[in-house]
């Protein structure tokens, strides 16, 4: 827990106000930079995905059908662990906070995810730990190591755009470059202490923890929001 003697100096209201406009101009200029880069991203050139077939919850399904009738669709790939009750805590975590995504529709966009679990235990683990996103399969396709998400590997977004029933890929992160789409750190790091982890630049004296040991569990997010009897 934080101390009384991890605190910021006490200044001024002038003092303050002349250091908080100093930030506010590398915000701003962040801002135009991330506008910058969304402007590129917006030019980027795609490739053409193959007819892949993905299992859902009703039975296959073509990539091309995942869009639901719409031409965007954006693809969490999921990591996962066989034979494991509990899968990846960091997935589980950032894909907990994703409870409403109807803006998308105004959008003509769609948010799921994708993972290398058989279908059946992918639906169980989504209900255990009360996941409101639309959960797929890749087990029986390419699918995942084709776009950075190979079994026993990592996680990834990608995103596609789908003309007709050719589907066309867009977009591809992985790592730190998911953290632009997670509202939690985003929110932790406007805090005094930040996210208090040890990579982190922070002043003397201020808390700070082994990265990841303050994130919830899967089992957390389980308790919180799951299915007791899934």
């Amino acid at each position: 827990m934080p101390t009384t003697t991890a605190l910021p100096p006490v200044t001024d209201a002038a003092t303050w106000q002349r250091e908080l406009d100093e930030l506010r101009a590398r915000e701003k200029a962040a801002t135009r930079e991330l506008d910058a880069i969304a402007a590129q991203r917006r030019r980027l050139p795609m490739v053409e995905m193959p007819d892949y077939v993905l299992e859902g919850e009703d039975g296959p399904v073509r990539l091309a059908d995942v869009f639901d009738g719409r031409p965007q669709l954006i693809v969490y790939n999921h990591m996962w662990f066989p034979g494991e009750t509990w899968q990846c805590p960091g997935c589980t975590g950032f894909t907990s906070q994703f409870a409403r995504l109807d803006l998308l529709d105004d959008f003509d966009a769609r948010f799921v995810i994708v993972t290398q679990g058989p279908i059946d235990e992918a639906l169980a683990y989504k209900r255990r730990v009360g996941n409101a996103m639309t959960w797929y399969s890749t087990a029986n396709s390419s699918f995942g190591t084709d776009v950075g998400a190979p079994p026993g590997g990592g996680f990834a977004v990608n995103v596609f755009l789908r003309d007709g029933d050719t589907v066309y890929r867009t977009w591809h992160t992985d790592g730190r470059g998911t953290e632009q789409l997670s509202y939690g750190f985003a929110l932790l790091d406007l805090l005094p202490y930040g996210r208090q982890e040890e990579w982190q630049d922070s002043p003397e004296g201020w808390p700070q923890s082994p990265t990841y040991s303050r994130w919830q569990g899967s089992e957390k997010i389980a308790e919180l929001y799951g299915d007791p009897q899934a």
